[in-house]
């Protein structure tokens, strides 16, 4: 059986790497649960926040549009105070996020080490089977990731679910209904900025996924190379290389892992090309998307310059939180490799044998 077994990693070794995050986060310590209650208060308040900057989008444009100078005063004064809220609850976010991060690595590094301690270290602990042969990196780069990009995962989902929701409500009452004529007949379409970003946002996804569907298997194999270079690199400098023939064999092993991660990072490059021309389309064409669709009632005089920045400050907000998927897939794709490599060492790790039974059959 392998030592780094796809089917472990995958398998029932990964649901022990989620047992092991469980026991961090609902193990009932107060200070984690305070981190928990501080970063879902902070995403609830920065929604807030949110909510009334698109409100005074419209205050503020409408007074633009009365010259009405008092009111802009006042609204500049409503802004400064949003302004430094929102400024405050972002330093919040970080403190939060990073001090969770942090202590979910420290558990989980101690866990697998202190697992790994009961195994023999007399016992080879090689990858050869799996092509990854520096459990080292796992330990420090992946543990890393695979314990990072999950509470910025979580939070945003649940900030984008909340956002959504918020911001439809701010939509379907603003932009109201529409009429089409459609041949000859007049139909009113309800909540049509609704269904314009709901359209919008999914073609938008549907274009990432398309044009993003390799990234996972590309990021998967690019750390798997970049740990494979690392420990090659490592054995030609801790061992003799006893003659120029054995130092040109490990000089040409060598370039050969190098070549392999030049190769990977080639294949990241045009992925990340296909993806970046979804997302910056995406960037440019949203705000646009929702002026065109509030033009026709701006010109027919049934939306006022405030509720037209409005909706359209909605319009982009919701879209952005509907694409969560959108903007996350890289950072998905990168969690992904690392929790399996997280999960292929704690396989290792179990398929090592026990100090004791080493011992027993050393004696026998």
């Amino acid at each position: 059986m392998g030592l780094f077994s796809h089917n472990d990693s995958n398998g029932h070794n990964l649901s022990e790497f989620w047992q092991l995050s469980q026991r961090f986060w609902l193990g009932g310590k107060p200070r984690v649960t305070g981190l928990i209650v501080v970063m879902i208060g902070v995403v609830l308040a920065q929604l807030a926040v949110q909510f009334y900057l698109n409100q005074w989008n419209r205050h503020f444009f409408d007074a633009l549009e009365r010259r009405d100078g008092a009111e802009l005063w006042t609204q500049t004064f409503v802004f400064l105070v949003l302004a430094c809220t929102s400024i405050f609850l972002a330093a919040t976010s970080v403190w939060a996020r990073m001090t969770g991060q942090r202590k979910w690595r420290e558990s989980m590094t101690r866990a697998i080490l202190e697992r790994w301690s009961l195994r023999s270290h007399a016992a080879p602990m090689n990858g050869h089977d799996h092509s990854a042969e520096n459990p080292e990196y796992r330990l420090a780069e992946d543990v890393r990731v695979a314990t990072d990009a999950p509470v910025d995962l979580i939070l945003a989902l649940l900030s984008s679910v909340l956002t959504a929701l918020t911001f439809f409500g701010v939509l379907w009452s603003v932009g109201g209904s529409i009429g089409v004529s459609v041949f000859g007949s007049r139909i009113d379409i309800p909540g049509y900025l609704v269904l314009g970003v709901i359209g919008y946002s999914s073609l938008m996804t549907a274009l990432m996924l398309w044009f993003g569907r390799r990234m996972t298997s590309i990021s998967e194999q690019r750390n798997q190379n970049e740990a494979e270079f690392r420990a090659a690199a490592e054995v030609l400098r801790g061992c003799d290389p006893g003659g120029e023939g054995r130092e040109i064999k490990w000089m040409a092993r060598l370039d050969h892992r190098l070549q392999a991660v030049l190769r990977s990072w080639r294949d990241l490059c045009w992925q990340l090309v296909d993806m970046t021309l979804v997302s910056h389309a995406n960037f440019l064409f949203a705000p646009v998307a929702a002026y065109f669709l509030c033009f026709p009632k701006y010109l027919s005089g049934a939306m006022s310059l405030g509720e037209v920045t409005q909706s359209a400050a909605a319009f982009v907000t919701v879209q952005g939180a509907v694409n969560w998927l959108v903007d996350n897939y890289q950072r998905i794709a990168d969690w992904r490799s690392s929790a399996n490599r997280v999960a292929a060492l704690l396989a290792a790790i179990d398929n090592m044998p026990a100090q004791g039974d080493t011992q027993t059959a050393m004696r026998s």
